[in-house]
């Protein structure tokens, strides 16, 4: 990473306050960025901000560069005369969860009306759709909405793309084509003014791309040759994990498994591609599931759990030559590791992640205790992916807290930490908060449910689970007092 000690805070846009259902890049993303500035937070780390797919999830999207229609700000699109004082009061809802059905069943009712008010005539719409960089999204979101189901079930020539069926799909249904395009080109507007605005501030934004794409999306049905698939174009190998620490039967999570010799082949083009699609939407990325690219673990389509799988070779370093800004890259090198991920992160020079929630087992070498965090490294006190601090304390029957408090209260003296941990998980947050930014990584990063001290109810994701996830949302901006202790915190450990 190469940089100065520094500090983030993750909270993806959908968790955002506000009166539209879910965050969004509104004034309330704006007024979040100012108040880590003014706080010393300068990365601001979010989920990967594609339109969300089957299970709500940021990690299935129907494509991998697009961005989430649902963040789109409304009264930003009613500044621009697309939507009327009315119909952005119609949209508000009631604050809580995100309720993603009901965004389904509404938000792109709104996002039409302002369609039909758009001027897609005008030069600067024309130059997007020109530059062709959502095409293929614009066209299966086309036929998704034309033909619905999955692109295996489409007409054939259809779902092989036969250049005069594409050709039709487009002239025939072009508005609907055009449609699409258009929820790109706000958001794509209204993400470019945001981060401007935080790299104004100082801060830098670190995004998340998601190792594997949906088996149903824009990326499979363009790209049908860099996949694992029969001749129908449906997966015969998917992607998951063996049984770990999230789940006891393994994580299915049913994405395509890359053809990596297809891939190598073509020089890797479509993954560069990828890559430089996010560096330039990003300050940082964040690559999940790293270990997958050293080798990854593919399940039979038909499996119904991913216990009986098998380990083969990824790319390794391959992936990555030639890639100028290797700076800019987060390893995410959490689950099985062996020596294979370790070499190919020496090798690539990629900081790795270190959570602090994983760390008090007590075995004295766990490379999650603050003693055994190197420099080139993101410390955490907890991901998106597991539990809360306050929220894992609960979790702990009375003799398991006994053993867990005293494990936290030896590392915290051992890094001259002096905070009061409570049953209920009370002073536990602060104290990860307060070990993250003491250790030696040179960036270190907590979920705003953590600066906050809230308990599970705010967690973001249960691995191995469909429905009920992703669905967080604060109530209101973290307050005064939160912030101010974070900042002291920032202050205290040079970050």
């Amino acid at each position: 990473m190469k940089q100065t000690r520094a500090a983030g805070v993750l909270c993806h846009i959908s968790s955002l306050p506000g009166k539209y259902g879910i965050g969004s890049l509104g004034k309330e993303a704006y007024r979040f960025a100012k108040l880590l500035a003014k706080n010393g937070v300068t990365y601001w780390q979010v989920l990967p901000l594609v339109q969300t797919g089957y299970g709500d999830s940021p990690y299935q999207s129907v494509c991998c560069t697009s961005g989430n229609p649902y963040l789109i700000d409304l009264p930003a699109l009613q500044r621009e005369g697309l939507l009327t004082k009315e119909e952005v009061k119609h949209a508000e809802s009631a604050p809580g969860r995100v309720d993603y059905g009901a965004l389904y069943r509404d938000r792109y009712l709104v996002l039409r009306k302002a369609f039909s008010r758009f001027n897609f005539d005008g030069n600067d719409f024309r130059a997007f759709v020109k530059r062709g960089a959502f095409e293929d999204y614009a066209l299966f979101m086309t036929a998704k909405t034309m033909f619905g189901g999955s692109f295996c079930d489409w007409d054939k020539s259809i779902k092989f793309r036969d250049p005069a069926a594409l050709e039709k799909l487009r002239t025939d249904y072009h508005e609907e084509y055009l449609f699409w395009n258009f929820l790109q080109y706000e958001f794509e507007r209204q993400w470019k003014a945001l981060k401007a605005y935080c790299n104004n501030l100082g801060v830098k934004i670190i995004g998340d791309i998601p190792l594997y794409v949906a088996a149903d999306s824009a990326d499979v049905w363009a790209n049908p040759a860099l996949f694992k698939l029969d001749k129908n174009l449906k997966p015969v190998k998917v992607a998951g994990v063996p049984p770990d620490y999230f789940s006891k039967t393994g994580q299915l999570w049913g994405n395509p498994i890359y053809d990596w010799k297809a891939h190598e082949k073509q020089g890797f083009s479509w993954w560069k591609g990828r890559l430089a699609a996010a560096l330039e939407t990003y300050d940082l990325i964040r690559i999940d599931h790293f270990r997958g690219i050293d080798r990854y673990y593919e399940v039979p389509a038909d499996a119904e759990t991913a216990e009986k799988g098998a380990w083969r070779e990824g790319p390794k370093e391959k992936l990555f030559e030639g890639l100028a800004d290797r700076d800019a890259i987060i390893a995410e090198d959490l689950g099985e590791i062996d020596d294979g991920v370790r070499a190919l992160l020496k090798k690539t020079g990629f900081p790795g992640m270190k959570v602090l929630l994983f760390a008090f087992n007590g075995d004295p070498d766990n490379e999650f205790l603050p003693k055994n965090i190197g420099e080139n490294s993101v410390c955490y006190t907890g991901t998106h992916d597991n539990d809360t601090v306050a929220g894992y304390v609960k979790t702990l029957d009375t003799e398991s807290f006994i053993i867990f408090r005293s494990r936290v209260a030896e590392v915290l003296e051992e890094n001259g930490v002096y905070v009061t941990l409570c049953a209920g998980g009370k002073g536990f947050p602060e104290a990860f908060v307060r070990l993250a930014m003491s250790t030696r990584a040179d960036l270190a990063v907590v979920p705003v449910q953590d600066v906050l001290g809230l308990d599970n109810s705010a967690r973001m994701n249960y691995p191995g689970t469909n429905g009920g996830n992703w669905q967080f949302r604060l109530l209101k901006l973290p307050a005064y007092g939160a912030m101010r202790r974070l900042k002291r915190i920032i202050k205290k450990y040079q970050r």
